[in-house]
């Protein structure tokens, strides 16, 4: 494996460069970086339910070296590095957030989704936290490109925890190519969001169908 192309020590968030290019620690030498921004595009399943309740999805949280445009590789399993020259457009949570929303709307399986903070009235609400989000070496050549979301779905009148469950994406790469990897980690986004919107079609319309009456909505 070639560290080369690796940065170590992960940087703080504070001290991620500009989209313009970056200016790496101890050094006033400036390079490009490559800039990747994920598109996610999900195809509804037949089988899940148009629903007519209402979803907010709570921006998703992560640990902070999780949280960051930086793109993250485990060389080994108890490193935690950085790819050189390359970012994100955004964080991983934003990535997520932005993928659920468009993936529900694109669904056509539900009218009434938004994010949180919008103040929508809502039967239901999605929270998420973001575990892990890079590649992880494993001790082989090429990496595997690796996200680990929980999801929680809360009933949102008496904040009850409807359903508990850990989405876990892995995509072999094949390449150490940066590229390679990348398009891997945009491929599993692709497929975890397509889950998580099933499950959470699915799992709220069985528990909405089992409440004799339609819950009060609020805010």
């Amino acid at each position: 494996m070639n560290h080369a192309t690796f940065f170590r020590p992960l940087l703080p968030i504070a001290l991620i460069a500009a989209l313009g290019g970056c200016s790496l620690l101890g050094s006033n030498e400036r390079s490009a970086v490559t800039i990747y921004s994920p598109v996610v595009r999900i195809q509804a399943d037949p089988s899940w339910p148009t629903v007519d309740w209402q979803l907010v999805l709570v921006k998703p949280s992560a640990a902070r070296v999780v949280d960051s445009p930086r793109i993250n590789v485990r060389p080994t399993p108890s490193e935690l590095e950085v790819y050189k020259g390359v970012s994100w457009a955004q964080p991983a949570t934003d990535m997520l957030d932005d993928a659920l929303v468009r993936g529900f709307e694109d669904s056509g399986r539900i009218n009434g989704v938004a994010r949180v903070t919008t103040g929508i009235r809502a039967d239901y609400k999605l929270a998420m936290d973001v575990r892990r989000f890079e590649a992880d070496y494993r001790g082989q050549a090429t990496p595997t490109a690796l996200i680990e979301v929980n999801a929680k779905l809360i009933h949102v009148i008496d904040q009850r925890v409807v359903a508990d469950r850990t989405f876990r994406q892995e995509n072999p790469v094949g390449s150490t190519d940066v590229a390679q990897v990348t398009a891997a980690l945009e491929q599993g986004l692709q497929t975890l969001t397509t889950n998580v919107v099933g499950w959470t079609l699915v799992t709220g319309e069985q528990d909405h169908a089992r409440s004799a009456v339609t819950p009060a909505r609020v805010r």
